[in-house]
């Protein structure tokens, strides 16, 4: 049976939300009808404040703090979800429909083990008693390929990765086997090989358990192999809908072609540095652990000035451990971090203020790394002072200006709070904040993976136009080997905490390649629908998430 040919399990009708704005309300959602078929998945795509993530909570028949939904219908089995008790709702999610976060660290609660919070929901539903659903959260746990599936649900969340904490929260929203799943940008934390195996694991658990989902995502290749029908938002408006492979290949709309299109952006190849120049940062045979385990071994790397290296390997390979010795955060055991020919202290405590100043970080999660109480004023203010010892007028000149090469209007922006912000204005502050100190050295730490495509290629040339103009030298951690093609110079490949190729760009991507970085090439998705299914067969698995269930 098709799954056009099965009951309709929702139907959006006329929805519109609305966001206060100071006093007045401003429209987010203009009017979207929406059906959905048990068993069936539809990608929403569309760039960053398209209304794709405020679509997704209304299907669920909830908003944000700040907006309403003015009008319109949303029905979820014959229940009306806009009017709903608040007791019918609380019946229905977590039960019947399940929400998968894009940031799963900002979504649990750090002071509860990850399996108490698994159960708390099939308990709560009386779906199955805390031992049963123990059990069972063992079995999901493998089937989404989470190391020792036994034991890791015994942790704390921050004592696993960020990778391994999504594919958790994807367990958790399954743990009731609900009718619906809103999946809002799920694999975005995770690098190509993990989210081929949580890619299959999903579609896979949908299928089994004919569970219908909404996938949104800025990933075009990734709703390619996920959804069976797509549709198109932009500014709260529809652009349009088809079946996947329509879409694809023949779209009607020029905003879809342009979606399609992205991804253009390319910096100029560079002349190799000089051999002999001094590096302006140098890891030299850096080993270092958490505890009694050790996570680098023998780590060697050189970055020169106005230059970038990108960084890249799986989840837990390294790549922010080292950017972490690199700052002082995590003392080396071994090995030295050099800074324009000087050695720095292995702690950051006992690095000058000048020497703390020349090596900044932009961080992954502007959502998490920006202080929701400061205005951006403020927060791009702090460095400016610390650093700079400005105050006043020249404080605020500075902090007006550093909005500027970030491309806000100052009048705009200087007294807003982040959430006033869309996800690229907050990277974008991050930015501001990391130059606020003039430094000569900046960590990018995954600066463009919660980003839409639009709005990460708009990152990526803000960053290439900052060191052509500033001089800076970057450190690209990324998993995105997109961006690795367009924006780095030399690239370190790291697996298991090693380096296990390193070179210029141009040589990376030509073969042979050392059998990691294949691998990692060839995870990299397509615009093709059938590339996910065509590649586990090719590695002797169609499905990944029962194959490592068979290993138990």
């Amino acid at each position: 049976m098709t799954t056009s040919a099965k009951p309709k399990l929702l139907t959006i009708r006329g929805l519109k939300i609305e966001g206060r704005s100071d006093e007045t309300w401003m429209p987010i959602v203009n009017g979207i009808d929406l059906d959905l078929h048990r068993g069936e998945v539809l990608g929403l795509i569309g760039e960053s404040g398209a209304g794709k993530s405020t679509v997704g909570l209304a299907a669920m028949g909830f908003t944000r703090d700040g907006c309403r939904i003015s009008d319109g219908s949303v029905n979820f089995d014959g229940i009306e979800l806009v009017d709903a008790s608040a007791d019918t709702k609380r019946g229905l999610l977590g039960k019947r429909i399940a929400y998968v976060a894009q940031s799963a660290a900002a979504s649990f609660n750090p002071a509860h083990k990850i399996i108490d919070q698994h159960t708390e929901g099939p308990v709560t539903h009386d779906v199955m008693s805390k031992s049963d659903s123990e059990a069972d959260a063992m079995k999901l746990y493998a089937k989404l390929r989470l190391p020792n599936p036994d034991e890791i649900g015994f942790r704390y969340p921050h004592q696993v990765s960020g990778g391994q904490l999504q594919r958790a929260m994807t367990a958790m929203a399954m743990s009731c086997r609900p009718d619906l799943i809103i999946f809002d940008e799920p694999t975005t934390a995770l690098d190509v090989t993990t989210q081929i195996e949580v890619l299959a694991a999903i579609r896979n658990i949908v299928e089994e358990f004919d569970t219908a989902a909404i996938y949104i995502t800025h990933d075009l290749a990734v709703v390619a192999q996920m959804a069976d029908r797509i549709k198109v938002l932009l500014k709260g408006d529809e652009v349009e809908e088809a079946d996947t492979r329509t879409m694809l290949s023949a779209p009607t709309e020029d905003y879809t072609r342009s979606l399609w299109a992205v991804r253009s952006f390319v910096r100029p190849e560079k002349p190799p540095a000089d051999p002999k120049a001094t590096p302006v940062v140098s890891i030299r045979n850096v080993t270092a652990a958490y505890g009694k385990v050790t996570v680098l071994h023998n780590v060697s790397f050189d970055i020169h000035a106005g230059r970038t290296v990108a960084v890249v390997g799986e989840s837990g390979s390294g790549k922010s451990t080292t950017a972490r010795c690199i700052t002082g955060l995590l003392p080396p055991r071994q090995g030295t971090i050099a800074f324009d020919g000087q050695e720095l202290p292995a702690d950051y405590r006992k690095r000058t203020k000048d020497q703390l100043r020349q090596i900044q970080m932009i961080y992954q999660m502007a959502d998490t790394a920006l202080n929701p109480k400061k205005s951006i004023g403020e927060i791009i203010g702090r460095p400016v002072q610390f650093y700079g010892g400005l105050r006043g007028a020249k404080k605020r000149a500075r902090v007006e200006e550093l909005l500027r090469e970030i491309e806000l209007e100052p009048k705009k922006f200087y007294h807003r709070l982040p959430s006033e912000l869309s996800g690229g204005q907050k990277q974008r502050v991050g930015i501001a904040r990391a130059l606020a100190a003039d430094p000569k050295f900046i960590i990018c730490d995954e600066v463009t993976s919660a980003l839409d495509q639009l709005v990460a290629e708009g990152i990526l040339k803000l960053l290439a136009r900052l060191q052509d103009d500033l001089g800076l030298s970057y450190m690209f951690i990324t998993h995105d080997l997109a961006t690795v093609r367009a924006i780095a110079d030399e690239v370190v490949v790291m697996k298991d905490g090693r380096v296990v190729e390193q070179g210029a760009k141009a040589e990376m991507f030509a073969p042979p390649h050392h059998p990691y970085t294949d691998l990692l090439l060839s995870s990299v998705p397509e615009m093709d629908p059938d590339w996910l299914s065509n590649l586990l067969a090719e590695r002797g698995a169609d499905n990944i998430g029962d194959a490592a269930v068979d290993k138990m």
